[in-house]
């Protein structure tokens, strides 16, 4: 691959170094804890300053594509997934975006009575049964994230559908229902022996416990999503922009 990038083009010096480096790390002799080349040899094989390509690199640690080690050098990150809140999509939609594979190893469908925070949630009764979606997921070598959820009355769900398909398109498509809010929680727990025997960890391993509660173009509750993902192979990256 030529490490280059255009002088002459309208786009900024930063933006085509991001780009650069975006190709870099997908290319065999930067994987497995391999080195990127150091910021003083890459700045001048681009001719832009240290400060220009750093703005670039920080980008990419920041969404958890790189990993920099004072004294040592900066590498790709490998080992952890990273989820960002804007323009929020389905798993399987923000897998994809990221060229993750993404492997199904449970899918469970059942009509439950809801929890009273559930049904408070819904602004429905205890006794009107809904439908529950439990789906095991990670990449081809391990799960490492278990989802729990519950769907208003008000979708239609039967419980036949295709949930290999991203939810978000089964709703859009089969029901005329838009995604358009979701609104969320995340915190830190410990594992109990559920989530531990699911994630393939032990109990009381750290877990990145998040719920998420979606709503339709009319601010109507349609989801009440929650998700275990292990410490250890996930983050959850939040990008604020002033004003």
């Amino acid at each position: 691959m030529k490490i280059a990038i255009n002088h002459k083009s309208p786009i900024p010096l930063h933006i085509q170094a991001e780009e650069l480096l975006r190709k870099m790390i997908k290319l065999p002799e930067f994987q497995d804890g391999k080195l990127l080349p150091n910021e003083i040899d890459l700045a001048n094989q681009l001719a832009i300053s240290r400060t220009t390509l750093r703005q670039a690199l920080n980008k990419l640690v920041y969404e958890g594509l790189l990993i920099r080690k004072k004294g040592v050098g900066t590498k790709v990150a490998d080992t952890q997934i990273s989820s960002k809140s804007a323009n929020w999509l389905s798993f399987s939609q923000e897998m994809q975006a990221r060229g993750i594979p993404i492997k199904n190893f449970e899918l469970h469908v059942s009509w439950i009575y809801p929890t009273e925070i559930i049904a408070n949630f819904f602004n429905i009764k205890t006794d009107q049964k809904i439908l529950k979606l439990e789906r095991l997921r990670g990449k081809p070598e391990g799960p490492f994230v278990y989802f729990a959820s519950y769907f208003h009355p008000r979708t239609g769900l039967t419980g036949d559908e295709d949930f290999k398909r991203p939810l978000y398109d089964i709703l859009e498509t089969d029901y005329n229902i838009i995604a358009e809010l979701s609104k969320e929680e995340i915190s830190a727990i410990a594992a109990d022996k559920f989530i531990a025997s699911k994630l393939e960890t032990e109990p009381g391993s750290p877990i990145l416990f998040r719920k998420r509660y979606v709503y339709d173009q009319a601010e109507r509750p349609i989801e009440y999503n929650l998700g275990y993902y292990k410490a250890d192979s996930f983050i959850y990256a939040v990008e604020s922009r002033r004003g």
